[in-house]
């Protein structure tokens, strides 16, 4: 978590509604996606975790709720002897949001997912490029 204006975090993040992507393939955890008012979500977790911050917004408990914001982690980079270059690293939070003037980044995590390695880096340099804790529910 980190200090951060209204302003400054609207002029900084922008967030996206969630993409599906173009393979069908099953989630190797078992979450089922879920599409609610045309909202799309990883799974019935993170749906739940969306309808009680929606909640807590409208009783005025947090402010600006966004949805997979984008955190660029390493720019893109051409490496020597490579044919292309290697696309930039992103984090994509599940969700966003101000709670007593700091900048709150959640992630909807199971227990399986939560220690792996991929999450764990990228928690590990959102807090090292941007002094941000991700926020695991």
């Amino acid at each position: 978590m980190t200090s951060i204006s209204l302003a400054e975090y609207h002029k900084q993040f922008s967030g996206g509604r969630k993409t599906t992507s173009k393979r069908n393939k099953p989630n190797k955890f078992n979450a089922q996606k879920i599409e609610k008012n045309g909202m799309k979500f990883d799974s019935q977790k993170e749906y739940k975790r969306y309808i009680e911050l929606t909640a807590m917004q409208q009783r005025g408990e947090i402010l600006d709720l966004r949805c997979q914001v984008k955190f660029e982690l390493a720019p893109k980079v051409k490496i020597a002897g490579e044919k292309r270059a290697k696309p930039a690293l992103r984090y994509f939070a599940d969700f966003t949001y101000i709670k007593n003037g700091m900048l709150i980044v959640e992630d909807v995590k199971s227990a399986v997912t939560r220690k792996l390695a991929s999450f764990r880096n990228k928690k590990h340099l959102m807090k090292t490029v941007h002094d941000i804790d991700i926020k695991e529910v």
